[in-house]
């Protein structure tokens, strides 16, 4: 059974994780609503993710305290250069995870549904270790 400080810094990670989360999902959708339609508006995002608007907006201001979005208005929510590199990195996460899955079998629709919520609490030494694995058998 692991000591009670490691088992704490576990559950703090995960919890970290948890909230990094969000952001990561709001900036992901908000990149590819951009990328499909030209804009993200909170009303779309609110829909995509399954929450209230107000929801939405409460995590939009919070991107914008982060410094990873900024509203526009009557022109919806943008990412600024950082909310674009983490969603270049959140996507690319997300790419890794899925490969990992489907090169151990698992369905590529199950791969992907499954990849969303595993992306987010990957350690980044796990991610370079799925890497190197999918190198070795390319």
């Amino acid at each position: 059974m692991p000591e009670e400080p490691t088992q704490a810094l576990r559950f703090g990670k995960t919890r970290a994780a948890r909230s990094a989360a969000l952001l990561e999902d709001y900036v992901e959708l908000i990149a590819d609503l951009h990328a499909a339609h030209g804009e993200a508006r909170a009303s779309e995002i609110a829909k995509r993710l399954g929450v209230t608007h107000p929801t939405a907006l409460k995590s939009i201001d919070r991107l914008k305290r982060e410094g990873l979005a900024m509203a526009r208005p009557y022109r919806g929510v943008f990412l600024t250069e950082a909310g674009l590199a983490l969603a270049t990195r959140v996507r690319a996460r997300h790419r890794l995870m899925v490969e990992l899955l489907m090169a151990v079998g698992v369905p590529a629709d199950v791969a992907e549904a499954d990849a969303e919520g595993m992306e987010h609490y990957a350690s980044a030494a796990s991610l370079e270790a799925f890497a190197r694995f999918l190198a070795r058998r390319a």
